[in-house]
């Protein structure tokens, strides 16, 4: 008979920073590292369960102040876009999209510096130089593609028509768009919109049933667009549901709402690793 140890990865807790999303708080963030031969299986398991992924962390918002922090996804089934959308779509009917292997280029790398410095210029990430970026994109232990979206008509400029990317992990629900950045001076084609409304697209052609968008704060105007989606999803209260009226989620910035670090952890669920059968 074989036997397996549990798998038991240990979760950590970052020390408490300033909330990038809502004023006077500070967030704190609950992760794992994600490596070995269970490294895909845990990815699928977490991301069910609120987590994103970063490089080879998992990590999902465990702040002491509030939870306002919800990861949200669309139901692919039940999607339908909205009229803006559908002119969204058709604006950008021009551009070809190419899924490539997670493998950081010059071109990346530009359209990237050039999104930062319009959209993030005081961010996390305002600093970043090349080689940090590779990281970012090529560190993955489990299944990641970058879906890169060009301008055909546009190729003899310096990004070679390059408008749009999106490092994207394929779960066995669906489709996690890890990080996108596209062209800031391409407003009328609301890039960032389309990138998205692809995805729930690739995923009707996958068969996967969600695309996860990461995580929607109520209250935090850059987070607003995510709700501006039909048939999303919000993990909360341990479990999907619809995201219904988005007045409704005015406590989850109350400190009562926040569970003891311990009863969180106890709370996840970890992928079975038992083996099967018997020698």
């Amino acid at each position: 008979m074989r036997h397996t140890l549990p798998f038991a990865p240990q979760f950590y807790v970052t020390a408490p920073q300033p909330c990038p999303y809502l004023a006077d708080r500070m967030e704190r963030k609950l992760f794992t590292a994600l490596q070995g031969d269970q490294a895909e299986r845990l990815n699928d398991s977490l991301s069910k369960q609120g987590f994103r992924r970063s490089q080879n962390v998992l990590y999902r918002p465990s702040c002491a102040e509030c939870t306002a922090c919800l990861s949200a996804r669309i139901d692919v089934n039940r999607f339908a876009p909205s009229r803006s959308q559908s002119r969204v779509l058709k604006r950008n009917r021009d551009l070809a999209r190419r899924a490539t292997s997670p493998w950081a280029t010059e071109e990346q790398y530009a359209l990237f510096r050039d999104y930062l410095d319009s959209r993030h210029a005081a961010g996390g990430m305002a600093d970043m130089d090349m080689f940090e970026f590779a990281a970012m994109v090529e560190e993955t232990p489990v299944r990641s593609r970058l879906v890169e979206y060009t301008d055909p008509n546009e190729t003899h400029d310096a990004r070679h028509g390059l408008r749009a990317v999106c490092l994207t992990d394929i779960l066995d629900d669906g489709l996690s768009m890890v990080y996108s950045f596209f062209d800031p001076a391409e407003d009328r084609r609301s890039l960032g919109t389309h990138v998205i409304l692809d995805h729930v697209c690739i995923a009707q052609e996958m068969g996967l049933p969600y695309v996860y968008l990461g995580y929607w704060v109520p209250g935090s105007p850059k987070m607003d667009y995510k709700a501006r989606f039909a048939a999303l999803e919000l993990y909360r209260a341990g479990r999907w549901q619809p995201m219904g009226d988005r007045d409704d989620y005015a406590a989850e910035t109350h400190p009562l709402s926040v569970a003891p670090i311990s009863e969180q952890v106890a709370r996840i669920s970890l992928p079975d690793t038992r083996p099967v059968g018997t020698g």
